[in-house]
């Protein structure tokens, strides 16, 4: 009787799945770019004023914001620039709003990408904050033109404005990456960030000066990490003579506001390394 060969039983092995970042970093910051780019176009396809909209929102939210802080609780009354400081605190938190909260649902409503192909899931919310970049650049030259035009003196400093914006363009990235990585498993997310992003509008020195606040609540708000990058804008661009973040609010809340800025980035790294292979599934 001879003797039959008998193939060994098969190995089953883990298939990982999509990645944050799959295909290579230039494959994904072409697609980045290539969704943004196509997004900011279709925001404002077929409108009678085109991308005019978005200076005209910013603008008119100001306006309000002005009447009601200059002329009813008169917050800016003894503030120098008050009203350029406000323009330039609006437009850049409408940035960081604006983009968290359209990442939020950005993965889900890519379902049929996700779902169907192998899709850097980090491309899906990070295009949605260039998309906002794109806007926040039509508004920061808007800006600019009114800053000359109501007596903002050019400074030296001015130079230093790109660090600042850089550093709000990380946090928003990190934010908006975790609260898209966590919106398909967790729904409330979506109703949570409102919320949240509603307070930060408050707890951070948008609206007021960071001088004008009480003692107690001047060291609550110093701890938010949006709070040294705003006041670190207002020394720079509007009144050198304004506090900084170490001034404003002690030297333990800026270390504690660091720390937390750099765990947010980090963890939003993680979540979504975490999340990314099994995201598909929650949808």
């Amino acid at each position: 009787m001879s003797d039959q060969i008998v193939d060994p039983a098969p190995v089953l092995r883990d298939v990982p799945g999509p990645t944050a970042l799959g295909g290579g970093t230039r494959r994904a910051g072409e697609l980045l770019f290539l969704i943004a780019a196509t997004d900011f176009k279709k925001s404002y396809f077929g409108t009678a004023l085109g991308y005019l909209w978005s200076i005209a929102r910013p603008l008119a939210l100001f306006g309000v914001l002005l009447a009601v802080f200059t002329q009813i609780f008169r917050v800016g009354s003894n503030v120098p620039h008050y009203p350029e400081l406000l323009l330039l605190g609006v437009v850049l938190f409408g940035f960081f709003q604006e983009a968290t909260g359209f990442a939020v649902g950005s993965i889900v409503a890519q379902e049929a990408v996700v779902r169907k192909t192998q899709f850097p899931r980090a491309i899906i919310p990070l295009a949605v904050v260039l998309t906002a970049l794109f806007n926040l650049g039509l508004n920061l030259l808007v800006v600019t033109v009114f800053l000359l035009a109501f007596g903002v003196t050019p400074m030296w400093t001015w130079l230093l404005f790109p660090l600042a914006v850089l550093a709000l363009v990380v946090i928003t990235a990190a934010v908006s990456t975790i609260v898209a990585a966590l919106y398909p498993r967790f729904r409330d997310v979506g109703i949570i960030w409102t919320v949240a992003a509603t307070v930060l509008l408050y707890g951070t020195p948008v609206l007021y000066p960071i001088e004008a606040v009480p003692d107690t609540m001047r060291h609550i708000i110093s701890l938010n990490p949006l709070t040294p990058i705003f006041e670190l804008v207002r020394k720079w661009v509007v009144d050198p003579a304004a506090p900084g973040p170490v001034s404003a609010g002690g030297a333990l809340s800026f270390a504690i506001a660091v720390t937390l800025f750099v765990t947010i980035c980090v963890l939003s790294v993680w979540i979504l390394n975490r999340e990314a292979p099994r995201i598909a599934e929650e949808l």
